[in-house]
């Protein structure tokens, strides 16, 4: 069974910093696309970034270019999000995301497999 464990959330000052950790067992993770959501109160879900298989190439929502980066480490089954400059806007829970097939997507449709979620708040 696909298990993913975010961990790194909490309360930050706007304009720090905050790595996402996501622990993932039960498949072999090297070999598949990873994505973070992340979900505001009273809004959709919404696409963070997907990083592909081998960690060469990465996607990010528009909005977040520049703050936020992707990265994963196959050797540790994990995938991490690095946020800077953070803004009360980022204020959310923040999901790591896994598809059950080869490929790339944004949409979360793709990703069957989703961890638990961990808060991100952004004091201002």
């Amino acid at each position: 069974q696909v298990q993913l464990v975010e961990s790194g959330g909490g309360l930050v000052q706007a304009g720090g910093s905050l790595r996402l950790s996501c622990a993932v067992s039960g498949r072999t993770f090297s070999i598949y696309t990873m994505a973070w959501f992340r979900q505001a109160p009273g809004k959709e879900r919404e696409f963070v970034g997907f990083i592909n298989w081998s960690g060469t190439s990465t996607d990010y929502a528009d909005s977040l270019k520049g703050r936020f980066t992707i990265s994963r480490d196959n050797t540790k089954n994990t995938l991490y999000l690095q946020m800077n400059s953070l803004i009360v806007e980022d204020t959310a829970v923040y999901y790591c995301a896994a598809p059950s097939t080869l490929g790339i997507s944004r949409l979360p449709d793709f990703y069957p497999y989703w961890g638990q979620g961990t808060q991100v708040t952004v004091s201002s």
